[in-house]
């Protein structure tokens, strides 16, 4: 099996094409779901990516609960600053998704209302009104929870 990195609405090519190729090396699984802030021919997503992409598992969703319908019995950790929860707090299971929203507004209150038990965050200094770039945080984050499992299908 491998971890999921789900992506809600993404808006920027290259954070999506950083998170690929790091999908790529770690045989972790991306989904998207669109609305896609740019088209997924753009030479910006494509050149974050490298020539990765061909290693990567990409699925596309029309909404979020096309996903959700998909893998009903999934494990999901949804990724705000708006959790109490840190990351490292959580036991992350094979197979599990990881669920990131878009970078101007992370994941709406629609989606965070029905999964507060979930919600995870990265600490960080909350006196600021920004937050970490989307390809850093999936990357703590998804670390976190390869290192939890023993890095698998990797070395």
């Amino acid at each position: 099996m491998a971890i999921n990195i789900v992506l809600v609405e993404p808006e920027i090519p290259q954070n999506t094409g950083n998170i690929a190729r790091t999908c790529a090396l770690t045989n972790s699984v991306l989904h998207l779901v669109k609305p896609l802030g740019f088209s997924v021919d753009d030479k910006h997503l494509k050149r974050a990516g490298l020539d990765y992409w061909p290693l990567v598992d990409v699925r596309y969703y029309e909404n979020f609960q096309e996903l959700i319908d998909k893998y009903h019995d999934g494990v999901f950790y949804y990724a705000t600053t708006k959790a109490k929860k840190f990351y490292t707090e959580v036991e992350y299971k094979d197979g599990c998704f990881i669920v990131f929203g878009k970078e101007t507004r992370g994941l709406s209150d629609d989606i965070l209302s029905k999964n507060w038990d979930k919600a995870i965050k990265i600490p960080m200094r909350h006196n600021l009104k920004r937050s970490l770039n989307l390809s850093n945080s999936v990357n703590i984050i998804l670390y976190e929870a390869l290192r939890q499992l023993n890095f698998p299908n990797l070395e």
